[in-house]
């Protein structure tokens, strides 16, 4: 085959074009004659002829290669092959990753994607390169595969212009390092990597017209790895910062990032002694926006406004970035480092010092030198930022030292020289603080110990080349000449490894070799070596350095000098031939600053600033040449290295690094200059690829045989052009000889290697070519014949139609004429009832019309009429009131004028009257009047102080009575002893009787079952009867005792509520009698009082023969009324809101004789000298007065009562003058004593009360003493109950006491002698009141909790009543049974013995109604149980009998049988064919309450039995959830025995068990299977049996009894729960890592239909992966699907065989089919290979595979295949058909996947052959316009791949069990002896 046939009409080739770089053309003939004539995609034509075959234009790719991942699995590779493919994918797939070869092409899409998340990161772990789509995170993964499978170092080397997002690339690497190699210490070294990053950018990256945020340094970042790959420490290297960006930028240029943060947080407090501001106040960053650089001071008063170093490319600020959000950043990132703050503010402060010494003025003086003013603001805050004194920097800015000899001159500086020296200074000074922080950064990255092993991320500068180039971009190039070297020697050395591996002979490639380039830049006598040599001559020059450049570097091919230029040198570099101006070429080499200023600086006070120009750093990227002082110093300045010799050398030290790793290349592509969103600028991009290196790898793989294919894959795929016969299945190698021996001539286009073939550049397409031709003839041939068909199929069915169309048409036809017809009759019909309609609604609408109108006028002349008349009306009425009004106001005037005459004339008369009384007042004879009634008032009032004191005197003689009471109450309290010993005998006897009672009735019931022959039944029958009868007869009359009783007890109740209101009565009485008391004392001392003025004033008149009083009897009035003064002013207080006004004053309506009499009006019934009392006087020793003494005896009771109280009043003032003490009382039985004393004052009240009720029982006592021995009796009662409630209260408060004391104790520990500040706020009142509230809720919840129980008992008194009829009427229905069968009938003695268990059942209810209400259900359920055991006993004597033929007597018997069909159960009697009655012997039953009873020390045997060595393969053989059922019976026995720390510790034990043997078999399915099953039943079972209402909807009566009546577990369930949650998360864990590797080859590669292959074949998928990495697929493909139903089916058939519950089944496998989905579709939105037709057919063929297992498994309905709706629709997605009529109907379809999937999906979609046409770029963006409309609300469209670690939420839904505990037992294969069924 010669290049000349694939020249023919329609082939496709690349044209050269200025602007397009490549244009697309096609041929409109064939190639002859050399003329060459195309027509370009826009219409356009062009002829042109050609010299030689080799300058034909380059052939363009099939289709189908268009857009390939790889770009070396391009048939025709060269470079608008290459670039075309670029831009095809970056343009129209937004993908900004492709491979080319081991190279990744990575371009800037300045746009954030989401693709970089976690998610990514996972679905790259474990993946060979050319697995997935290309992506940064394939290379971090394949060089840390490579490091882990061949123990060996490796390198990442990110290379690329400025703005081409180097720096993220090697981010996102070092990201996905991080995230794989995570270590497991504390230190976290990872996140400091990752946090290194804001820092580095802050101080190394700036804003450059190409970049945002660009890289001015190189990095090379060494991650450390121990042994088992997890990250230890890091290293970072740095190369050629760009010092002189610090003092100058370019146009539209920042300076470094950190400056400008700094300017942002300005307003902080914390740097308000920085002195900054924004950005366009400094000199270094606003130099743009200086007038005048050599201003004088005047001029620059206001410099601080007008600096220099931040703005001078007039671009201060950033679209998009906020600076003090970043600077907030970068001192997070500096915390986390370890740099604290003081450091931190030292750092501040020296970046602060370099802004402000750009801001330093320098003004020229006399042309000569230069000077600065020392009021020059900035160079005092210079001076004071860096610790510095003024007058030095001041004076060595603009001066320098000379040498000469042994004489030292200073020398002052120009203008220029002291501005350079500045600069100098500041750059210095940064790049000194760079390498610090960097020193900084690197110690808090070192590893503790030596690494294993280490990955190197190398982000270094790319290839630069601009109008104007310096010594920083001869470095950069240097580097990348050195760079390319080494990765061609490594391309070249893995194409030969290749060939070498597969056998092949082949020839040496030629590569580009740029060593001579390097040579003559590192040589001896190259550039670098000239330029130091230049730099140590005295008076070297720049100059001088270029023209020895021209005479020795001539001999370089690659060097050259400009035709116009004298200053300026070329260089041919591997990318381009770059242009060099020899300007400042020196001066940035020796980078020279005083010596002088670096000693101001090493004098520093700040320790940072000190340290920087101490400290000696070997390890800088570049060093400084400082100018010496000495002469001895001279030696030292030769011996320094320049900056280009340094950087010689640690270039040379990269090299031998990235040489002794393997490397990992990533290019990094800048697509235009205009930072646009993906926008390809050909041009711009075509220069990259040329100076990165990419056409160059393109160059070497096309040298040799680019194209490889496996045989198998061959043979697939060009088969079609061989015979049938020419197949050998058993030799695919011969085969693939026969295809293409019959396709190429020319041996050296192919190679048969050991596995593949190899095939030279432009080879596949041919073969597609010859492949798409037999296949179109094929086509032609086929459509032929099916057109044929479908063209007659067509016409016969078209004759058949339109014969059936012509019959319906006719017939449909005359239809219509009939309709028509039809239709006119009818409209004439409607059209004659319409216009009368309308006629008759005209009629009526003009006289409804007329109506309205008449109606209308007739109302409005009757409202007017009516309108006049009540206006007539209303004048009327206001002309009579207003004559009204005028005759009265006449009339009041005379009557005023009358009045007053009246009042003058009264008046007169009154004065006169008032002058007469005057003179009469002045007269002896009045005053005489006036004293002669005082006296008579005075002597009225001694006469009354005389019968107080006798009344005094007969109250003292009541003391001696009190005291006879004393001693009574003595006897008494003996008497109450006797009888509480009296009823504690009593009770126990009533307890031994009801023991007895329950022993008996033991006996009875064992005793029913001994009944053996049928003479003896029949006798007990009998007997039966009549103790029946007689127990109806008993029980009727122990009726009527009950109901006699309780009418007693009602009596009695009466009674005692009727004594209660009495002695309330009395408490009453009592109260009254102190009131009147106090009334009288009060009384008595007013007279007292008013009675001395009196005196006074009588003595007055008299004068000294007045009667005076004496001091005697003074005291003796004292002395008399003490005690009731001191009462009276005690009470006042407390009585004054009771005592009424009028009840005090003098002369009141309520006199003392009546208050007597009131007080003593309830007394007067009492017969005080009665027989009875007398009869008893022995007893009551009481000595009872006369009725005339009645008023005596109770005037000495008040006495007494007033001394009580008075002594209770000082016994209270003492008490509280003892808690009140500072001194604590230590002692509690010292505080029970005083609360014993507080006690008195309720036991003298209680005397009053005693004294009261017994004499009025005795006065109200009968002759004989059955009364008095009532109230003797009740008095006891409330003794003893007083007592017992006494005891209650001391000990309560001596409780409350003790806590007051320790109160006390804790606030004098805490707060010293000032305890009374612990309630200052008043908070301990609040508490109180707080607790008063707690009380009061307390109350009314015992309130209600009573109500409830009294409803309660009402109900079982209903139940009681309702038996009780029952019993009646059972009784009644067994009489009519006796009466009516024969004794000996089983259903009489059934009935009977119902009838006698129901008797005794309401018998012992009705004795105790109340006592036994509380268990009636308990018995209900043991007659239930009894009942049973009868019915199984007739049933057994029913057998016997029919077997002997008693059928007569068992339908005599049923007859008879109220309940009329069936017999009732009957006790088991057997007969033999003889009659003879034989005894059955069967074993008793016992009855259990469901719960296992064990000791506690047993308790870890059992949790070890059952938890810790129970094993899956033993517990399937029980019943599912066993172990669950016994714990909890377990605990069921601790609950009814009431023992909280057993259950406590058993569950706990239960818990700790359970957590025990999942951690040690977390990896065993079955056992994390079997407790996560019984873990949920005993959740389930502590649910069931908790007593709530909400779990027992589906128990059972028995179940709901067998309830917790104790324990409150709902704290342990949740934290079963909480277990149950932790099991299945394990459950779920183990699922997917079994399931995991069977996924991709299941879902995505399996292919079940036969002769559709959905793969691409390997030669066209490219071959991006690392050579030596074969990792075959860990399952076949073909056997996947099958593996995975498999799986999934054990899965089920574990879960079902523990019994797991369905609802948590249908939860499992919803969680993995959603592991299964996202898993699949995560491959497959990074694999381009497999989006296409036929692949998304096979895909939905294999789900539905899984659709059919869940219908199998019958976990369709749940929901379980919804989670598989994303892959599903993905799958439908590539069969879809994709034209722009089907926009809608795929977003409709594809309603489960997100808008970034779905476009993901349609630009990886590749047809799989020529004929299937490709997806248009226009229906992708109507696709993608008609999702952003569902995407609006949707905040997860922008998510691409599926979160692997999303987890359903777990829900445990209710399940009780229908098993019975009672029926549970205990398998022989558990141990369990120790647990005894209850």
């Amino acid at each position: 085959m010669s290049i000349r046939e694939l020249y023919v009409k329609g082939a496709r080739v690349w044209i050269p074009d200025s602007e397009q770089v490549w244009r697309c053309a096609e041929l409109t003939q064939d190639y002859k004659d050399r003329l060459v004539t195309v027509i370009y995609t826009d219409g356009q034509t062009n002829e042109f002829k050609v010299k030689s075959d080799e300058e034909l234009p380059p052939l363009r790719n099939p289709d189908i290669l268009i857009g390939e991942n790889d770009l070396t699995s391009l048939s025709y590779l060269h470079e608008p092959a290459v670039l075309y493919n670029l831009q095809v994918r970056f343009c129209n797939h937004n993908a900004i990753y492709t491979y080319c070869g081991i190279v990744l092409v990575a371009i800037n899409p300045y746009e954030e994607l989401p693709i970089y998340g976690p998610d990514t990161i996972g679905a790259y772990r474990g993946h060979s390169m050319g697995d997935l789509d290309p992506h940064i995170f394939a290379v971090a993964e394949e060089a840390f595969t490579q490091m882990e499978r061949d123990n060996k170092d490796q390198s990442i080397i990110v290379s690329g212009e400025s703005g081409a997002g180097k720096t993220v690339s090697a981010k996102y690497a070092m990201r996905y390092f991080a995230s794989v190699g995570g270590s497991d210490s504390e230190t976290q070294i990872e996140k400091k990597i990752l946090a290194s990053n804001p820092i580095m950018e802050a101080i190394g990256n700036a804003k450059t017209t190409r970049n945002d945020n660009s890289s001015r340094f190189g990095k090379y970042i060494e991650l450390d790895f121990t042994q088992k790959y997890n990250i230890m420490g890091a290293n970072m290297r740095t190369y050629l910062l760009e010092k002189s960006r610090v003092v100058f930028q370019a146009q539209d240029e920042r300076n470094y990032h950190i400056f400008y943060q700094l300017c942002s947080a300005s307003s902080d407090e914390k740097l308000k002694h920085l002195r900054l501001g924004p950005p366009e106040s400094f000199h270094y960053m606003n130099q743009g926006l200086q007038e005048d650089p050599k201003r004088s001071s005047k001029t620059r008063q206001g410099h601080q406004q007008t600096f220099h170093y931040l703005n001078q490319g007039h671009s201060p600020h950033i679209d998009g970035v906020d600076d003090a959000a970043d600077f907030q950043e970068t001192r997070r990132a500096f915390m986390l480092l370890g740099i604290n703050e003081a450091a931190q503010e030292q750092i501040f402060r020296i970046l602060a010092g370099i802004l402000h010494l750009g801001n330093v003025t320098l003004e020229e003086d006399n042309g000569d030198s230069s000077t600065i003013d020392s009021k020059d603001e900035s160079l005092h805050i210079v001076a004071e930022l860096l610790g510095i004194p003024v007058e030095d920097i001041q004076k060595w800015l603009c001066h320098r030292k000379i040498v000469s000899g042994r004489e030292v001159f200073t020398k002052p500086m120009t203008y220029t020289e002291a501005t350079f020296s500045r600069d100098a200074l500041a750059k210095h000074i940064y790049a000194k603080l760079f390498d610090w922080i960097v020193s900084q950064i690197n110690k808090c990255f070192a590893a503790p110990a030596k690494p294993f092993r280490f990955i190197g991320v190398l982000d270094i500068y790319g290839f630069e080349t601009f109008v104007i180039n310096s010594f920083e971009q001869f470095c950069i190039n240097y580097a990348n000449e050195k760079l390319q070297q080494q990765f061609n020697q490594h391309v070249f050395k893995l194409e030969q490894e290749e060939y070498v591996k597969e056998q092949i002979e082949w020839e040496f490639i030629n590569f580009y070799d740029n060593q001579p380039c390097i040579d003559l830049i590192e040589s001896k006598l190259g550039i670098l070596d000239l330029l130091d040599e230049e730099c140590r001559m005295p008076k070297g020059s720049d100059q001088s350095w270029v023209e020895k450049l021209y005479d020795k570097c001539k001999k370089w091919e690659h060097f050259s000098k400009p035709r116009l230029s004298n200053t300026s040198f070329l260089i041919a570099h591997f990318a381009d031939k770059v242009g060099y101006e020899c300007a400042g070429f020196l001066e940035k080499n020796r980078d020279t600053v005083s010596e002088e200023q670096i000693n101001i600086l090493k004098s520093s006070q700040i320790n940072l600033v000190h340290a920087l120009f101490t400290e000696k750093d070997h390890r800088a990227p570049t060093k400084v040449k400082v100018l010496p002082v000495a002469p001895v110093q001279s030696k030292s300045k030769q011996m320094k290295k320049t900056v280009g010799s340094q950087f010689r050398d640690s270039l040379s030290l990269l090299m031998l690094t990235l040489n002794s790793t393997t490397p990992h290349y990533v290019r990094c592509i800048k697509p235009n200059d205009d930072k646009m969103a993906f926008t390809f600028d050909p041009t711009r991009a075509i220069q990259q690829l040329r100076a990165c290196g990419v056409l160059e790898t393109v160059r070497i793989s096309a040298a040799g045989y680019p194209s490889r294919w496996t045989y198998n894959e061959f043979s697939s795929r060009y088969r079609v052009l061989c015979n049938s016969r020419d197949i050998k299945r058993n030799d695919m190698r011969l085969t693939c000889q026969k295809i293409i021996s019959n396709m190429i001539d020319d041996e050296d286009k192919f190679k048969f290697g050991r596995t593949k073939i190899f095939f030279r550049a432009g080879q596949v397409a041919y073969m597609e070519k010859l492949r798409a031709d037999r296949l179109s003839a094929c086509g032609v041939m086929i459509q032929k014949h099916v057109r044929m068909y479908l063209h007659r199929n067509r016409f016969r069915t078209m004759r058949k139609a339109a014969i059936v169309i012509q019959k319906y048409s006719r017939g449909m036809a005359a239809r219509r004429q009939a309709h028509f017809m039809r239709q006119t009759a009818a409209a004439i019909k409607i059209q004659a009832c319409v216009r009368g309609w309308v006629k008759r609604v005209q009629y009526r609408r003009l006289v409804y019309t007329v109506t309205q109108l008449q109606a209308y006028a007739r109302g409005k002349w009757a409202r007017q009429r009516f309108e006049h008349m009540r206006r007539v009306r209303a004048a009327i009425v206001i002309q009579k009131n207003v004559r009204a009004w005028l005759t009265k106001r006449r009339y009041l005037k005379a009557m005023r004028g009358i009045i007053t005459t009246q009042g003058l004339v009264r008046c007169f008369l009154a004065r006169r009257r008032l002058k007469k009384l005057k003179i009469e007042a002045k007269s002896v004879e009045h005053q005489k009047k006036l004293n002669k009634g005082l006296e008579n008032k005075i002597i009225s009032l001694q006469q009354k102080l005389t019968e107080l004191k006798n009344e005094n005197v007969h109250i003292k003689g009541y003391k001696e009575e009190i005291t006879n009471l004393k001693g009574h109450l003595v006897e008494m309290k003996a008497t109450e002893v006797q009888l509480k010993n009296s009823i504690n005998r009593v009770n126990e006897l009533e307890a031994r009787v009801v023991k007895l009672t329950e022993e008996l009735e033991m006996e009875r019931d064992e005793k029913m079952d001994v009944l053996t022959e049928k003479e003896r039944a029949e006798k007990e029958n009998r007997e039966l009867v009549e103790r029946l009868n007689a127990e109806n007869a008993r029980l009727t009359e122990e009726l009527s005792v009950a109901q006699r009783e309780e009418s007693k007890r009602e009596a009695e109740e009466l009674l005692r509520r009727k004594f209660e209101a009495e002695k309330q009565q009395l408490f009453m009485e009592n109260a009254d009698e102190k009131l009147a008391y106090q009334r009288l004392l009060k009384e008595f001392n007013r007279l007292e009082q008013k009675n001395d003025l009196l005196e006074e004033q009588l003595a007055k008149h008299k004068g000294n023969n007045a009667h005076k009083r004496t001091a005697s009897n003074v005291s003796n009035l004292s002395g008399a009324s003490d005690a009731p003064t001191e009462l009276v002013r005690d009470d006042a207080s407390e009585f004054s809101s009771i005592i009424g006004d009028d009840d005090i004053g003098y002369g009141s309506v309520r006199s003392r004789a009546s208050e007597m009499s009131d007080s003593s009006r309830n007394l007067e019934n009492i017969e005080w000298g009665s027989p009875s009392n007398k009869a008893n006087s022995s007893e009551i020793k009481i000595q009872v007065p006369e009725k005339v003494e009645d008023i005596t005896l109770v005037l000495q009771l008040q006495n007494k009562v007033r001394e009580l109280e008075k002594e209770r009043r000082t016994l209270a003032k003492q008490i509280d003058h003892l808690e009140s003490s500072s001194s604590p009382v230590d002692d509690p039985q010292h505080a029970q004593e005083l609360i014993r004393l507080q006690e008195l004052e309720m036991e003298n009240a209680k005397l009053k009360d005693d004294l009261n009720r017994l004499r009025k029982s005795i006065a109200d006592a009968e002759p004989q003493n059955n009364r008095v021995q009532e109230f003797m009796k009740q008095f006891e009662a409330l003794q003893d109950e007083l007592e017992r409630r006494r005891e209650e209260c001391i000990q309560l408060r001596t409780v409350l006491a003790n806590r007051a004391h320790d109160l006390r104790s804790l606030t004098q520990t805490s707060y010293g002698k000032d305890v009374d500040i612990v309630n200052e706020d008043g908070e301990l009142a609040l508490a109180y009141q707080t607790q008063k509230q707690v009380n009061r809720q307390l109350e009314e919840e015992l309130k209600a909790e009573k109500l409830r129980h009294r409803e309660t008992e009402t109900e079982y008194k209903g139940e009681l009543e309702r038996l009780r009829r029952d019993n009646e009427r059972q009784q009644k229905l067994l009489a009519q049974n006796l009466t009516k069968g024969d004794s000996s009938n089983p259903e009489t003695l059934l009935q009977s013995e119902i009838m006698r268990l129901t008797s005794e059942n309401l018998l012992s209810v009705s004795h105790k109604p109340l006592q036994q209400s509380q268990n009636l259900q308990g018995q209900v359920d043991s007659l239930t149980e009894q009942l049973k055991k009868y019915k199984r006993s007739l049933r057994a004597y029913a057998k016997k009998l029919k077997e002997a033929g008693g059928t007569g007597s068992k339908r005599s018997s049923a007859q008879g049988s109220p309940y009329g069909g069936d017999p009732p159960d009957l006790l088991d009697v057997a007969t033999t064919n003889e009659g003879e009655v034989l005894p059955v012997i069967r074993k008793k039953e016992r009855e259990y309450m469901g719960m296992f009873e064990y000791d506690r020390r047993e308790e870890m045997q059992i949790i070890r039995v059952l938890i810790y060595e129970l094993k899956p393969r033993v517990a399937v053989t029980f019943l599912p959830g066993l172990p669950a059922y016994i714990l909890f019976m377990c605990i069921r026995h601790t609950d009814h025995i009431n023992d909280d720390e057993k259950v406590r510790s058993l569950l706990n034990n239960i818990v700790n068990g359970v957590k025990r043997v999942i951690k040690k078999r977390h990896e065993d399915l079955d056992s994390t299977v079997l407790w996560l099953s019984n873990v949920l039943r005993l959740l389930h079972n502590l649910k069931q049996y908790s007593g709530d209402k909400a779990f027992q909807a589906e128990n059972t009566v028995k179940q709901n009894e067998q309830s917790l009546k104790n324990f409150d577990l709902s704290e342990y369930r949740q934290v079963l729960s909480d277990i149950a949650v932790w099991i299945y998360n394990g459950v779920i864990k183990l699922m997917e890592e079994k399931v995991q590797p069977l996924i991709v080859p299941s879902i995505l590669e399996h292919e079940a239909i036969a002769g559709l292959s959905g793969n691409k074949p390997g030669g066209m998928r490219g071959r991006a992966g690392s050579l030596a990495r074969e990792l075959e697929s860990p399952v076949e493909p073909q056997k996947a699907l099958d593996l995975l139903l498999k799986e999934l089916t054990q899965f089920y058939r574990t879960l079902a065989m523990f019994g797991t519950d369905p609802e948590l089944i249908t939860q499992v496998f919803r969680q993995i089919f959603y592991f299964i989905c996202a898993g699949s579709l995560n491959n497959l939105l990074l694999r381009k290979d497999m989006c296409h037709w036929s692949k998304g057919m096979q895909i939905r063929y294999n789900l539905s595979h899984l659709e059919q297992w869940t219908r199998d498994m019958r976990l369709h309905e749940s929901g379980v295949t919804d989670t598989l709706a994303p892959i599903i629709q993905a799958a439908q997605l590539l069969q879809a058909r994709k034209t722009d009529d089907d926009v809608h109907s795929i977003c409709d379809m594809c309603d489960k996947l997100t808008v970034s999937q779905i476009i993901k999906i349609l630009n990886l979609y590749t047809p799989a052959d020529e004929f299937e046409e490709r997806v248009p770029i226009t229906f992708i963006h109507k696709i993608q316009a008609k999702l952003q409309e569902r995407a609006e609300g949707e905040q997860a469209q922008a998510t691409l791949l599926m979160n692997t670690k999303f987890a359903f939420p777990v829900r445990f839904p209710f399940n009780p069990s229908s098993i019975h505990l009672e029926d549970v037992e205990l398998p022989d294969a558990l141990p369990l002896g120790m647990l005894k069924k209850v």
